[in-house]
C-alpha cells in the first residue's frame, strides 16, 4: 500500500462513509473512492463493505488495520522528524520541561533571557520524562530539563543544580518548633501521607526508608505530579515529600515547608541529544537556569 492509501484508509475508520473521509483528507469525493479502489485493486481485495450506509472493515481489512495503524503512526513520526530537521537551521530556543520546573525555574530563566536575546524565537514545552525523551530524540526539542535520570544511548544527561527533599503539609500541621527542625523520616510513621509514584533512584530511596517505618505511613491516594500531591496537601488531605521546586516555588500561606533528614539529593538535569554542543543562546539559558535554581538549595 502507498502512503495515500493508508491515509484514506485510516479516514475511513474515523469517518466511517467516503464523504467523510474525503472532508477529513480536504479532497473530493470522487478522489477518495478513487483512491480506494486503487487501494484495493492493488492488494487484490476489498477493504471494506458497505452496511446501512457506512462503510465496515471486510475480514481482510480487519486483519490489516493493527500492521496498517502501525504504518500511519510511524510515517506520522518520520513527517515530524522531517519538519524537526528543516527547522534546526533556523536561530530559536526549544525546551522541554517538567511540570515542576516548568512552574518554578523556566519562566523566571527564560525572562531572563530575553533581556539578553529580545528578538530570540523560544519554544516551551512541558511533558513527563518519558515524552520528553521522546522529543528529544524526534528533534522537536532541543534542550530537556528534568529532575529524573534519563539513561539513553542518544541522549547525554549533566547535573545543572541540585536541592534537597521536602516536606510539605496543610497550615497548622506542624508548631512554630517543629517548623525550625529538620523533619526526621521517622516522624512519618502513621501518619497521613500523599504517595507520588516516581520510578527513579530518588523514588527507590525513598521507599528504602519508608518501608521500616512502623507503622507505616497511611498512604491512601497516589499521585504522579509533585503539583497535584501540592494541592492535596493545600486541601488538607496529609503531608506530601515533594522536590524544592514544588516546596520553595509556592507561595501560598495554606502549606507549611520542612527541609527532611537523612538529606536525600534532588538533581536538576539537562538532557541534550548525544554529541551534539550547545548554541549561544542554549548555554546562556542553562547558565539563567542555574542561577535562578541556587534559591532552592537549601544547604
Amino acid at each position: 500500500m502507498r502512503p495515500r492509501h493508508i491515509e484514506i484508509f485510516q479516514a475511513l475508520l474515523q469517518a466511517g462513509t467516503l464523504t467523510g473521509a474525503a472532508k477529513l483528507l480536504s479532497i473530493s469525493q470522487p478522489a477518495a473512492t478513487k483512491l480506494l479502489q486503487q487501494a484495493e485493486r492493488e492488494l487484490g481485495f476489498a477493504l471494506f463493505s458497505r452496511k446501512g450506509g457506512r462503510l465496515q472493515l471486510s475480514d481482510e481489512g480487519q486483519l490489516l488495520r493493527e500492521r496498517i495503524e502501525s504504518i500511519s503512526d510511524e510515517l506520522r513520526e518520520l513527517r515530524r522528524l522531517s519538519l524537526s530537521l528543516r527547522n534546526a537551521s533556523q536561530q530559536h530556543l526549544r525546551v522541554v520541561s517538567t511540570p515542576a520546573l516548568a512552574e518554578a525555574v523556566v519562566p523566571r530563566a527564560v525572562s531572563q533571557l530575553r533581556k539578553q536575546f529580545p528578538e530570540a524565537s523560544i519554544e516551551l514545552l512541558t511533558e513527563h520524562s518519558n515524552e520528553m525523551q521522546r522529543s528529544l530524540l524526534l528533534r522537536e526539542n532541543d534542550l530537556g530539563l528534568t529532575l529524573q535520570e534519563m539513561p539513553h544511548p542518544g541522549l547525554q544527561q549533566e547535573k545543572l543544580q541540585h536541592g534537597r527533599l521536602m516536606a510539605i503539609a496543610p497550615r497548622g500541621w506542624w508548631n512554630k518548633t517543629q517548623l525550625r527542625k529538620p523533619l526526621r523520616l521517622t516522624e512519618l510513621a502513621g501518619v497521613p501521607l500523599i504517595g507520588i509514584a516516581v520510578r527513579d533512584s530518588l523514588g527507590r530511596r525513598l521507599r528504602a526508608h519508608l518501608q521500616y517505618l512502623s507503622p507505616e505511613p497511611k498512604i491512601s491516594v497516589q499521585v504522579q505530579t509533585y503539583q497535584l500531591a501540592r494541592a492535596l496537601v493545600i486541601d488538607g488531605q496529609g503531608v506530601a515529600l515533594v522536590d524544592p521546586f514544588t516546596a520553595l516555588g509556592a507561595t501560598d500561606e495554606a502549606m507549611q515547608v520542612r527541609v527532611v533528614e537523612p538529606e536525600l539529593e534532588v538533581p536538576l538535569y539537562v538532557v541534550m541529544r548525544k554529541d551534539e554542543t550547545p548554541s549561544t543562546i542554549q548555554k546562556k539559558f542553562l547558565e539563567q537556569v542555574r542561577k535562578v535554581s541556587r534559591p532552592f538549595v537549601v544547604d
